[in-house]
Formats: C-alpha cells, sequence, structure tokens
C-alpha cells in the first residue's frame, strides 16, 4: 500500500506546467531575437558553439528533478507489513436536539454547546464503535451517517446549530424513527441511541418509538439538558446576542424548561437510563457504561501496521539530475562537433 505523508506538497506539480510556458515563452522571445539578425542558419553559422537544443535538455532535467524534490517531501511510503486485527465493535446513534430552546444558558456557555463538548470528549473516547449523528427540531435530518471515521465526525458535529433545520419544535419520535431506520441490522452488531435534549417533546409519542425500538433490542437511553426551574431563550442576530424571547404580551420572556418526566419516560420505554446533565458532568460516561453491556459483534480487517519512507530515493534521483544539468553546458562539444559520422569523404 501506497501513501503519502504530506500529501498537500503534492500540490506542488501544479508549478510545472508554469515552468513550461515560461520557458516556451523565453525560447520564442529568443527566436525572434535571432531572426531579426538575419536569416536563422546564417546566424547558426556565425555562432557555432552555441547549441539551440541543449537548453532545452537542461530544462528537462530540472523539471524531472522538481518533480523528484516535490515527491520526495512529499514523504512516499509503502506498508510494509500487513496484520489481521480482530475488534469489536457496535453501533451507537446520537440524537441531537438543535431547536431554539436548546440556546437557553442554563448550562454554560449554552445547552447546545454543553451537549456539543460533552458528545465530542465521547468521540474521542471510542475505538472500534461505529457512530451516528441525528440533529431533529420539528424534523429530524442524518448529519452523518455510520462511520468509524471519528475525526469526520467531530467536524460535521462542528458544524451543527439551530439554523440547519426549518422547522422549530421537538419532534423526538421522528428522530428516533430515522434512527431505526438509519441502522444496519444484517451486521448483527449491538444498537444504541443516546438522546440528547431538554425533553420538551410536542410534535409526537416519542414513547410509542422508544417501545417500538425495544423490539428490535435496541435500546435508547436520554440525557436532559437543562434546569428544571427554566431559563429564558435567547435570540441572536448577525452572531450578536439582541435579547431574549418574548411571549405574546411582548412583557414576559418564554422560559425553557427541562421536561424530565418525558426524558424518564421515554428512557424507560427504551429500556435505557436517563441522565441529567449539569456543567460539572455530562452525563454521558453514565450512560456509556450502560452501552458497554450491549453486544459488540467481532469483525476481522486488514490494517497496514509499518510504513516504511521512502523520499530517500527521490530526493537522490532529484540531486543527481540536478548535478548532470549543472554539468551541462548551453555551448556546443568541440569533440562531438569535430565527430561526423556521416560525412562522405571524397577520394
Amino acid at each position: 500500500m501506497l501513501r503519502f505523508a504530506h500529501i498537500d506538497i503534492l500540490w506542488g506539480l501544479l508549478a510545472i506546467p508554469v515552468f513550461l510556458f515560461l520557458f516556451w515563452e523565453v525560447s520564442r522571445w529568443k527566436r525572434k531575437a535571432i531572426k531579426k539578425l538575419g536569416d536563422r542558419h546564417v546566424v547558426k553559422e556565425m555562432m557555432p558553439d552555441v547549441s539551440f537544443s541543449r537548453p532545452w535538455l537542461k530544462f528537462i532535467l530540472f523539471a524531472l528533478a522538481y518533480s523528484l524534490c516535490i515527491i520526495g517531501a512529499a514523504d512516499p511510503q509503502i506498508g510494509s507489513k500487513v496484520e489481521e486485527v480482530k475488534r469489536k465493535g457496535a453501533d451507537l446513534m446520537i440524537l441531537l436536539d438543535v431547536s431554539n430552546s436548546m440556546l437557553a444558558q442554563d448550562l454554560a456557555p449554552s445547552r447546545l454547546e454543553n451537549a456539543k463538548r460533552a458528545v465530542s470528549q465521547l468521540i474521542d473516547n471510542l475505538h472500534s464503535d461505529r457512530i451516528g449523528l441525528i440533529v431533529f427540531a420539528g424534523q429530524a435530518y442524518v448529519q452523518l451517517p455510520m462511520t468509524t471515521d471519528y475525526s469526520a465526525a467531530k467536524l460535521f458535529l462542528s458544524t451543527v446549530n439551530t439554523n440547519m433545520v426549518p422547522t422549530q419544535g421537538t419532534a423526538i419520535g421522528a428522530a428516533i424513527d430515522l434512527g431505526m431506520r438509519s441502522f444496519d441490522f444484517k451486521n448483527g452488531t449491538g444498537k444504541a441511541m443516546i438522546i440528547i435534549t431538554d425533553g420538551e417533546n410536542h410534535e409526537d409519542d416519542a414513547v410509542a418509538a422508544a417501545k417500538n425500538a425495544t423490539d428490535k433490542d435496541v435500546s435508547i437511553h436520554v440525557i436532559g439538558v437543562g434546569s428544571v426551574a427554566g431559563a429564558p431563550i435567547p435570540y441572536y442576530q448577525d452572531g450578536k446576542q439582541m435579547g431574549f424571547r418574548m411571549e405574546e404580551d411582548g412583557k414576559t420572556q418564554v422560559l425553557s424548561k427541562l421536561s424530565e418526566d418525558m426524558c424518564k419516560e421515554i428512557a424507560a420505554a427504551g429500556n435505557g437510563s436517563y441522565v441529567r446533565a449539569t456543567n460539572a458532568n455530562s452525563g454521558l460516561n453514565l450512560v456509556m457504561d450502560q452501552i458497554g453491556k450491549i453486544q459488540r459483534k467481532t469483525v476481522d480487517s486488514k490494517n497496514f501496521k509499518d510504513f516504511e519512507d521512502r523520499f530517500q530515493f527521490f530526493l537522490g534521483c532529484a540531486l543527481l539530475l540536478l548535478v548532470i544539468e549543472f554539468f551541462i553546458s548551453n555551448r556546443k562539444s568541440q569533440r562531438l562537433s569535430n565527430l561526423k559520422l556521416f560525412e562522405v569523404k571524397n577520394t
């Protein structure tokens, strides 16, 4: 298996067409200058020691050396050892509430940012499990399909915000149903969902959806974010907080409260656990202890364990070509010029 340790450096190869264009323009300018002096063949006879082909040879050597330098700097590596690794994994789907109520700041810096930080820490602790991400408000969308690419998972997580779902609300049941459709039940691995929400479900029957999930051996765990006392919901304009959302009377702030009863009902129906998040503890560790008990299927995979650098070969060849190019003169060799293999001698 071949790979490059610094693959971005290969973009430097795009400079070769630029070099070729510049060299061609300089060569054309020289030809025009010679043409102004007179007939091209006569000018060549007047400059017998000047070679018109060697500059091209020197340029070709330079271009090859430059290409080899770029490839060498990218550090090509060859996988030298293949090892069959047995790993055990499960499927874990995160259902993240992105309704406007998640902007409440009873958890610092906000419910949503607190939840995203906790999920990011969870991803850092995963090894062989697959993870997916669903965001929901009034509707649910798959933000990240099931994957073991944890770097991609953190990238997609960083883009989550309350503006990504156009319909406001909290459709937990729809998110559970979408999560069930996103699982691959043919692979035989254990499956679980983690719902992170303030529990203000107004759209559907989340408890019924959780019961349907348990029929397929999918456990559902709930992490409640927010406070029972509630907190006002801020609104933003151009990234700046402009105030808090108000009731229709324009005098009373809209308070968003954590609905613990709803969260507990969903967790109980989903044969899972409920944990309330705080500023000091996200609750994910307790949930993951429960998820750790689910079945993990053994999967065989082949990994290239060791990679050996091969940049030395490319840099060595580049250095050799540059040395050769350096010693090639633009003037003709007198010995080669005097060597006339095809000249017919008169007898």
